[in-house]
């Protein structure tokens, strides 16, 4: 190998210094398998170094800091000591767009209570560090509690976290297995699961107590669920809902077609029935007691032996209550410390509708906590609680019970906390540059009326913080605030932004206005892998009249990104969506599909419309994981009518006929023409679609995919393109490992499909508000952002976006720029030392060489002489 690449060097150093740095990348790539050689072994080397000269105290590279921390004071006694801070901290403070999650933190340990879509993406925000993460508590399993964890977990695993706790009720321990079918790392984490019927669970900083709720069913006719998820059979249907249109009949209708096609799935009502009960799990934590501290100037004072050894057994045995004697006098604890801390006691509570309430007031255990004893005085209730039960007269006279002492904080859909300012404050910077291409983002507010409480209580914000130690005490310095009119002088004070946006608007002015109204694109994700703080992960709306959607991938947080998109107007725009498309398996890409049904199916029941399914183009491999989840946690097949990705694909002749009939009705649906799907180069079953519209128009959307020739013919002559370019020109290598595709590969696969347009989108997480340029950029070529929303009409303006844009984000292509050129740099030096390294070899071959030419020309001289002789 290393020949071969010398070889490829020496021909490219032969040709002359021309096209120099344009020379010295090609040699660069062509001593790249030398250069990864180089690379093992130096790594090698350094781990036998670091092997050989390790102690027994050296942390291992596998092993996060924090969790070494731990061990070692696990290791030295000092396990329950105490913590001396401890607070709790509102990530998601209830509303429909982020659910409700709060955060624990200790300076030995980290929980979070509840992991909704979008927690990852506020957490990352907001800095509360997910990698420290000890434990996850789950308060119920419905997908508004436990929709963000798949995302978590491959995080918490990305970061080298190898194991994680969860505690919650029995159905946790399905939903961890149902996950475990998504493709990649899910399958090799361990995840440890501790159900109520255990022990407690106890750590360094607390101990937490599970309290198990049984909830009574809602009447069938109620129309809608108290808090998101929640229904008459854990979030499922009314099992007496037949009528034609409605989720059950359309569930029994998919199931009896699934009788006929596969007898492997008719099982699947019997494991519905094996379902557990709706089941709340509450969780009671108690904080460890806090020794008082040692008085060393008043001992001092008494004559004791300070600051030697001496002092050492003094001080342990007063700080842990005992008395000792010292030179015939006895000294007690309460003259020489402070005061024990008894360790405070905080509730997380989830009432999720009236069914739970009389569980919750006749709970034995929360009555112990009620009676006014001092070690059982409870510090917090967090109440993750709808406006319907709060307004309850039991729930209220069970609030009074805790007493003037306690704190009770509530998390619920009446929240307008905003939890992703960044979001909004980029949105209102763009909209400077082109209102209608960049709206402004909205809330969704609740139409519920405040409940009205005897007892003091705390609405939610994001970020607000409950201190129980040193001192219990609320504190908002770190709530999230929307200052709009700061967000404008910002960018108005940036150098030459005004001057740019000038300029654009002037020459938008020159441009004809044509724009039609449909179809409507509005890019709701245009991030890759893990959501960020502006761009989310992967979703796309595609408006094709004023009644008609289609979803393009429906990553984690879509639901809450039509939120701030639409507010109010949500729950209509639900019900247009009559079409998903699932590229593929991977999480980003799917996994806030449950959530768009869920939330679906109630906008219909709010706005008194009859209930119909929405057609599901996926891969076949998505029906694992939604019958193990329909099967054993929330029932979600009623809301699908299942057309194979595989089907779609043009020449495919085993189409069923339930299916044939599908694909008729989404066509008929929307008006089209055509809905074609091609196989594209990325994971195994990846898909790219293709929309052609009966008035002529067509959309092209690429998933995640290399330059694929497959995709180029799907797309001949396409109106739109929109196309992964998840890396920069110059990581060609990265993107072939990472199966995706660089800027210019994917312009050249529109210009090679001859695309009226093509708007980039999925990019990387290095570039978090802008990618970089490349040199391919023309008049036919668009950056998606987030929220961003265009029609064909726009195609001429969006290129005359960029130099205001390239205005507002000029520090950060600054610093895109400098990681790039180092990155060149360290590659070119690279190349020079292994050249040097290859020129050296050779060179002590050469003299070998001579000598051996010389022995056997010697050698060859004696056998002739012989010969004469």
């Amino acid at each position: 190998m290393q020949r071969g690449a010398a070889e490829a060097a020496a021909r490219l150093l032969a040709g002359g210094a021309a096209g120099g740095r344009a020379r010295m990348w090609a040699l660069a790539r062509a001593l790249s398998p030398v250069l990864g050689l180089a690379r093992r072994r130096r790594r090698v080397a350094a781990g036998w170094a670091m092997a050989e000269g390790s102690s027994a105290a050296r942390r291992p590279k596998d092993v996060p800091r924090h969790v070494w921390a731990r061990e070692r004071r696990r290791n030295a006694g000092t396990g329950l000591a105490g913590p001396n801070t401890v607070y709790v901290q509102v990530v998601a403070a209830g509303s429909r767009d982020a659910g409700a999650a709060v955060y624990v933190f200790s300076e030995f340990n980290r929980y979070l209570f509840n992991c909704g879509e979008g927690t990852q993406r506020a957490m990352q925000e907001h800095k509360l560090k997910i990698s420290h993460l000890d434990s996850i508590f789950l308060s119920r399993v419905a997908w508004a509690n436990v929709g963000g964890l798949p995302g978590m977990i491959l995080t918490l695993k990305a970061m080298g976290l190898q194991r994680c706790v969860f505690l919650g009720p029995p159905k946790l321990q399905n939903y961890l297995k149902a996950i475990r079918l998504f493709p990649g790392p899910l399958k090799r984490m361990d995840l440890a699961v501790q159900l109520h019927t255990e022990s407690e669970y106890k750590d360094e900083t607390m101990t937490v107590y599970q309290i198990p709720l049984t909830g009574k069913p809602l009447a069938a006719e109620s129309p809608l669920p108290q808090s998101p998820g929640a229904s008459t059979q854990g979030g499922s249907s009314p099992k007496g809902d037949t009528e034609p249109g409605s989720p059950r009949a359309a569930q029994q209708s998919l199931e009896e077609g699934k009788e006929k096609e596969s007898p492997r799935e008719s099982g699947d009502e019997q494991k519905c029935a094996s379902r557990h009960p709706d089941l709340v799990m509450a969780f009671l934590c108690k904080i460890h007691p806090k020794k008082g501290k040692f008085l060393a100037a008043k001992a001092q004072e008494m004559g004791l032996p300070v600051g030697t050894p001496a002092i050492l057994p003094i001080i342990t045995a007063l700080k842990n209550g005992e008395s000792i004697t010292f030179e015939g006098r006895e000294l007690f604890p309460e003259e020489l410390c402070t005061p024990t801390d008894p360790g405070p006691v905080f509730i997380v509570l989830e009432c999720p509708h009236k069914g739970f309430v009389d569980a919750v007031c006749e709970n034995e255990t929360f009555r112990r906590y009620q009676e006014g004893l001092p070690e059982n005085q409870v510090a917090l209730v967090i109440h993750m609680t709808p406006e319907s039960v709060l307004r309850d007269s039991r729930y209220q006279q069970w609030l009074e019970r805790f007493g003037p002492a306690t704190q009770h904080l509530v998390l619920n859909e009446n929240s307008s906390a905003v939890h992703n300012p960044r979001s909004y404050k980029i949105q209102t910077q763009l909209n400077l540059i082109h209102p209608e291409i960049f709206p402004l983002l909205t809330t969704y507010r609740s139409k519920e009326e405040e409940a009205v409480c005897s007892v003091p209580i705390v609405r939610g914000e994001c970020l607000l913080k409950y201190h129980f130690r040193p001192q219990q005490e609320w504190q908002r310095d770190a709530v999230t605030v929307c200052d709009h009119d700061a967000f404008v002088s910002e960018a108005l004070d940036l150098p030459d932004f005004q001057t740019r946006v000038k300029e654009c608007k002037e020459s938008l002015s020159a441009i004809p206005g044509n724009v039609g109204t449909y179809p409507e694109i509005v890019f709701l994700g245009t991030g890759s892998a893990i959501p960020m703080k502006i761009r989310n992960v992967s979703s796309t709306l595609v408006n094709t009249s004023s009644t008609r959607s289609v979803l393009l991938d429906c990553g984690e947080g879509t639901f809450g990104q039509l939120c701030r998109h639409y507010g109010e107007e949500v729950d209509q725009v639900l019900c247009n969506i009559v079409a998903v498309f699932v590229s593929h398996m991977h999480t980003d890409h799917h996994s806030g599909l449950l959530n768009i049904l869920m939330e679906r199916r109630r906008a219909f029941a709010a706005l008194g419309q009859a209930f119909s399914p929405l057609f599901l183009v996926a891969p076949e491999q998505i029906m694992p994981w939604l019958h193990e989840y329909h099967n054993h946690c929330e029932e979600i097949l009623g809301d699908i009518k299942m057309i194979t990705s595989q089907s779609l694909v043009k020449g495919c002749e085993n189409i069923k006929p339930k299916a044939k009939w599908f694909v008729s009705s989404l066509l008929e649906n929307y008006d089209l023409a055509e809905f074609q799907t091609c196989e594209v180069q990325h994971c195994k079953n990846a898909f790219a679609c293709s929309m052609v519209h009966k008035s002529g128009w067509k959309v092209v959307y690429s998933g995640d995919t290399m330059p694929c020739t497959a995709l180029v013919q799907m797309g001949k002559d396409a109106t739109l393109l929109i196309h992964e370019a998840t890396l920069e020109d110059g990581m060609e290598k990265e993107a072939i490992e990472k199966t995706h595709s660089t800027t210019s590969q994917a312009i050249q696969t529109g210009m090679k499909m001859n695309a009226q347009f093509i708007m980039l989108n999925h990019f990387s997480q290095r570039y978090a508000k802008i990618p970089l340029f490349s040199e391919d950029f023309s008049e036919k070529v668009g950056i998606a952002f987030d929220h961003m929303r265009i029609r064909f009409g726009d195609f001429p303006a969006i290129p005359k976006l960029i130099p205001p844009l390239k205005a507002l984000f000029a520090d950060d292509i600054v610093e895109m720029e400098e990681r790039k050129e180092k990155r060149e740099m360290r590659l070119l030096k690279e190349t020079a030392i292994v050249l040097d390294k290859l020129a050296g070899g050779e060179n002590k071959e050469a003299p070998c060489q001579k000598r051996k030419q010389a022995k056997n020309q010697q050698e060859l001289s004696n056998k002739k002489l012989k010969t004469v002789n």
